[in-house]
C-alpha cells in the first residue's frame, strides 16, 4: 500500500515546479563555528551552522548530532555514543517534543514523524555518518513557510559530501568512559572504522561509505525500590543497595543498575549524482542502517551465600520490599533493527530567475525487533517467556516540488506543494523462548496512519534600500486513517475514527540594513502541529480494562516571535534576539481524570489550554580574540517557559514547562598553534529543569531528574600532513556527574586517526 501511495505521488510530483530550497547554503567561516545567516534575499528564517571541517578541527565527534552540541540554545539529548534515543532541544522545547524540529538529510526526513518523545520518536542521526558531512543548518523557529508545524522549534539539514576527483578517505576511532556510581564501577568501550571512496567521471559522480560502530554504554537506568514508611522483619534477609531520595524527595532503596547497551551498528550508504546539462542535476541516496543491541543488568543486592538476588519477599536494612519478576528484567533486551532510507533529488542551479527542485523520500523500518524476558532473573538470562515488540512496516515519505522565480521587480518569489505520509505498525507478541522462540499469540497491537498535503507561498520584497518584507502562507490538509487499537488482556479491540484538519499559516519578517555591519529584524509566524499516531492512539491501562485517553487531540497552534539585531565584521560577530512562543492546545503529557466518576489520576498525552515561553538569546563569535590565532564562540540563552492555564490539571498553571532549564549556554576556544596544531576548550551549562508538568519532582540530583550542569570538553587536533591527521580529546573533563533522566556518560577519553587523499 505504500508503495502505491508513493508511485501515485511520484507521478503527481513530476508535474509541479516549486522552489529551490530557500535555505540555501550560509557562508563558510574559515575557523569559527557559527557562520551567521545566508543572503537575507534568500531566506526567512535565522540561520547557525557547523561545517565538516571546523568540527574536525575543534568539537570531539563519534555521531553526527555531535556536531551541534555547542550550537545556540541547542541540547542534544546523547546518553552514550551511539545512542539511538537522542532528540534535540531547542530555545523553546525540551527533549521530550521530537516532533516540534524537522531533520533531514539531503533532504531525507529523519525526523521521527510517528511520535512526540525521546525514545522512540528520535531522530535516526545513524542515516548520515559524520565522515560524509559536509555541514549542518539550524534554523530557528517557524518562520518559512516551506516547513509545516514541526518547524516550532528548529529545522536542521544535514548535507553531505560529493566528489569532484577521485578520493579515498578512512578513519578509526576509540573511547574509553571510566564510570562509577552506586554499585557499578566499570570501564566501557567503544571503537569505530569508517571508510569511503568517490569519484566524478564526466557527468557521473558517486561516493560509496561505511561505517561500523561498537558501543558499550553505563546504565541508562536504576532499579529503585519505593521505601515502606514503616520497618519490618518480614522477607529473606539481603544486604547490599543504597538508600537516596526520589525526584519527589521520597525514600528509595536503589537496588541495582539496567539497561547497559552493548551495541553493533552498520551503515552503509551510496550516494550518486548524473549532470543531464549545465543546470540540471538529479541526485539518488540510499543508506541502510542495521543495529544489533543487546542490554543487560546487574543487582546490588546479595543474599547470605553473596549471590545476586533480582526478584522476590526481601527485607533489605530492616524494610520489607517485595521485588517483582519484572523490575530487573524490564531493563534487559535483545534488539535487532534494519532501516532504509532513500532520496532522489532533481533540481536546477540556484542562479537562474526560475529555479526548480523536486524531492522524494522515503523512510522505511524493513525490520525492528526487540525481545524482552517476561521472568525474573538470573534465570531469564538464559531463556523463557517473554515478549516480541515488532515496528516492522513503520516508516514514512515526503514528496516536494519547489520553485523560485526572479524576474519580478524588486521580488523573489518562492513556492511549492508538499506531501508526506506516515505509517505507524507495533504489534506485541507472546513467546515461549524471549531469546529465541518464534513469536506466539498477539498480546497487544496499535497500527495508524497519516497523511498532509501542503500548498506554500513566499515572497521577499525588496521594497527600499536596505529593506525586505518577507510574507509567506502554507496552507495544509492533514487526516489520519487505519487505526486499531487490539489488547488480549486487558481485553481492547478499537476502531479508531478517522480524523481531518485544514489549517492556514501566515509568516511575515521585516528586516532592515541600516549599516553595513548592522541588521535588524522582526519576524512573526503562525505554525500548527498534528498530533502524530502515537499520540492519538496510546492505551492505558485501568485497573481491569485498557482505555483510550483521547483519539481526538487538536493540533497545537503555535504563534512565534522574534525582536534580533546582530553586528557582524570579518572578524567579530555579536547577535541578540528576543522571542516568544505562545501555543494553545500544547500536545503535553500530563496526570489528570481520565475515567468519569473516579478520582485517581493517569499520565497521558492532552492538549494543555495554552504554553508561553520567552527570553533572550545572546550569540557572540570572534577570530583572532585579544591574542593572533584566538579564536572563540558562545551562546547564552534565558527562557521563562511557563503553562499559562491548564483546565484539566490545574496544579500546573503558573509552573515551569517540563525539560527546559532557564539558563543554557555553550562556549567554545580554539588556539592554533601554527597550521597543524589546534587545541580546544568547550563548556556546555544549563541549569537544572523539571521533568514534571506540576514542578513536583523537587530533587533533581537522582534517577528520573532533570539536573543543572556544567561540562568541559577539550580536544587536540594535528594535521600530521595533506592526508594523515589524528586528534585526542575529552569529554566531561571535570567529571561532572548529573542526570537528564538518565544518568549521563562521566569523563571520557578519545582517540581518532584519520586519511583523506
Amino acid at each position: 500500500m505504500r508503495s502505491t501511495h508513493l508511485a501515485e505521488g511520484a507521478c503527481a510530483l513530476v508535474l509541479l515546479p516549486s522552489l529551490v530550497a530557500a535555505h540555501a547554503a550560509a557562508p563558510q567561516s574559515e575557523t569559527v563555528i557559527v557562520t551567521g545567516t545566508p543572503s537575507q534575499t534568500e531566506v526567512a528564517s535565522h540561520i547557525e551552522s557547523i561545517d565538516a571541517a571546523t568540527a574536525k578541527v575543534k568539537i570531539n565527534v563519534v555521531n553526527t548530532e555531535d556536531m551541534l552540541k555547542y550550537l545556540p540554545s541547542i541540547t542534544i539529548r546523547k546518553r552514550h555514543i551511539g545512542d539511538t534515543q537522542d532528540p534535540i532541544a531547542t530555545r523553546t522545547n525540551g527533549v521530550g517534543a521530537s516532533a516540534r524540529s524537522l531533520i533531514f538529510a539531503d533532504g531525507i526526513l529523519i525526523s521521527s514523524p510517528i511520535g512526540n518523545n525521546n525514545s522512540g520518536a528520535s531522530p535516526h542521526f545513524a542515516i548520515a555518518q559524520p565522515q560524509d558531512v559536509t555541514g549542518i543548518e539550524v534554523l530557528y523557529g517557524p518562520f518559512a513557510a516551506e516547513y509545516g508545524g514541526g518547524s516550532i522549534g528548529a529545522v536542521v539539514n544535514i548535507r553531505t559530501k560529493m566528489p569532484d576527483r577521485f578520493v579515498v578517505y578512512a578513519g578509526v576511532t576509540g573511547s574509553l568512559q571510566p564510570f562509577a556510581q552506586y554499585g557499578t564501577s566499570h570501564d566501557y568501550g567503544t571503537w569505530q572504522v569508517s571508510a569511503g571512496v568517490g569519484d566524478h567521471i564526466g557527468a557521473f559522480s558517486f561516493r560509496l561509505s561505511a561505517n561500523h560502530l561498537d558501543a558499550t554504554s553505563q546504565p541508562l537506568s536504576y532499579v529503585t525500590l519505593a521505601r515502606p514508611s514503616n520497618p519490618s522483619s518480614a522477607g529473606m534477609p539481603l544486604r547490599g543497595g543504597f538508600n537516596d531520595l526520589s525526584r519527589t524527595g521520597a525514600p528509595i532503596l536503589v537496588a541495582g543498575a539496567s539497561g547497559i547497551e552493548a551495541q553493533c551498528q552498520d551503515t552503509s550508504t551510496l550516494k550518486m549524482a548524473y549532470d543531464f546539462t549545465e543546470d540540471w542535476q538529479a541526485t539518488y541516496t540510499v543508506s541502510v542502517f542495521h543495529q544489533g543491541d543487546t542490554a543487560k543488568a546487574e543487582s546490588y543486592l546479595r543474599n547470605s551465600a553473596g549471590d545476586m538476588v533480582y526478584a522476590g519477599s526481601s527485607n533489605i536494612g530492616g524494610y520489607a520490599y517485595s521485588i517483582g519478576a519484572s523490575v530487573f528484567s524490564n531493563g534487559v533486551w535483545h534488539w535487532n533493527q534494519t532501516h532504509l532510507a532513500q532520496g532522489l533529488t532533481l533540481a536546477t542551479a540556484a542562479d537562474r530567475a526560475w529555479s526548480w527542485e523536486f524531492v522524494a523520500s522515503d523512510y522505511a523500518y524493513l525490520s525492528d525487533n526487540q525481545r524482552i524476558p517476561g521472568t525474573a532473573l538470573p534465570s531469564a538470562a538464559t531463556g523463557g517467556a517473554g515478549t516480541i515488540t515488532r515496528l516492522d512496516g513503520t516508516g514514512w515519505y515526503t514528496l516536494d516540488a519547489k520553485g523560485i522565480w526572479r524576474g519580478w521587480a524588486e521580488h523573489t518569489l518562492s513556492f511549492g506543494l508538499h506531501h508526506d505520509a506516515e505509517a505507524f505498525s507495533q504489534t506485541k507478541f507472546a513467546t515461549a523462548n524471549w531469546i529465541t522462540a518464534a513469536p506466539g499469540s498477539i498480546t497487544a497491537k496499535a497500527q495508524g496512519r497519516t497523511a498532509t498535503e501542503a500548498v506554500w507561498l513566499q515572497d521577499i520584497w525588496a521594497f527600499a534600500e536596505n529593506w525586505n518584507a518577507i510574507a509567506g502562507l502554507r496552507l495544509e490538509g492533514w487526516r489520519a486513517y487505519d487505526a486499531i487499537n487490539i489488547s488480549a488482556t486487558p481485553p481492547l479491540n478499537v476502531n479508531q475514527p478517522r480524523l481531518s484538519a485544514r489549517v492556514l499559516s501566515p509568516k511575515l519578517s521585516v528586516q532592515w540594513e541600516p549599516a553595513h555591519a548592522l541588521r535588524l529584524s522582526a519576524s512573526w509566524g503562525l505554525a500548527q502541529r498534528m498530533p502524530t499516531v502515537t499520540e492519538l492512539y496510546q492505551t492505558i491501562t485501568t485497573g481491569p480494562t485498557l482505555t483510550v485517553p483521547n483519539p481526538n487531540l487538536k493540533p497545537e497552534r503555535a504563534l512565534s516571535y522574534e525582536l534580533a539585531g546582530e553586528y557582524h565584521t570579518d572578524q567579530t560577530r555579536l547577535r541578540l534576539a528576543l522571542f516568544r512562543e505562545d501555543i494553545a492546545n500544547a500536545l503535553l503529557s500530563q496526570s489528570a481524570l481520565l475515567v468519569p466518576g473516579s478520582t485517581t489520576l493517569y499520565s497521558y498525552v492532552q492538549n494543555v489550554d495554552r504554553t508561553r515561553v520567552q527570553g533572550i538569546e545572546v550569540v557572540a563569535e570572534s577570530k583572532g580574540f585579544v591574542i593572533e590565532n584566538l579564536d572563540i564562540s558562545g551562546s547564552l540563552t534565558y527562557a521563562d517557559a511557563k503553562t499559562v492555564k491548564d483546565l484539566a490539571f490545574a496544579a500546573a498553571a503558573g509552573k515551569r514547562l517540563p525539560q527546559i532549564p532557564k539558563l543554557k549556554a555553550t562556549a567554545l576556544a580554539t588556539y592554533h598553534v601554527g597550521e597543524a596544531l589546534s587545541l580546544s576548550l568547550a563548556g556546555r551549562y544549563a541549569d537544572r529543569s523539571f521533568g514534571t508538568i506540576d514542578s513536583s519532582d523537587s530533587n533533581a540530583h537522582t534517577f528520573t531528574g532533570f539536573d543543572g550542569y556544567l561540562v568541559l570538553d577539550m580536544r587536540a587536533n594535528y594535521r600530521i600532513d595533506e592526508h594523515w591527521s589524528i586528534a585526542a580529546g575529552i569529554d566531561n573533563l571535570n567529571e561532572r556527574r548529573y542526570f537528564l533522566y538518565h544518568p549521563f556518560p562521566q569523563r571520557s577519553f578519545q582517540m581518532e586517526l584519520h586519511y583523506a587523499q
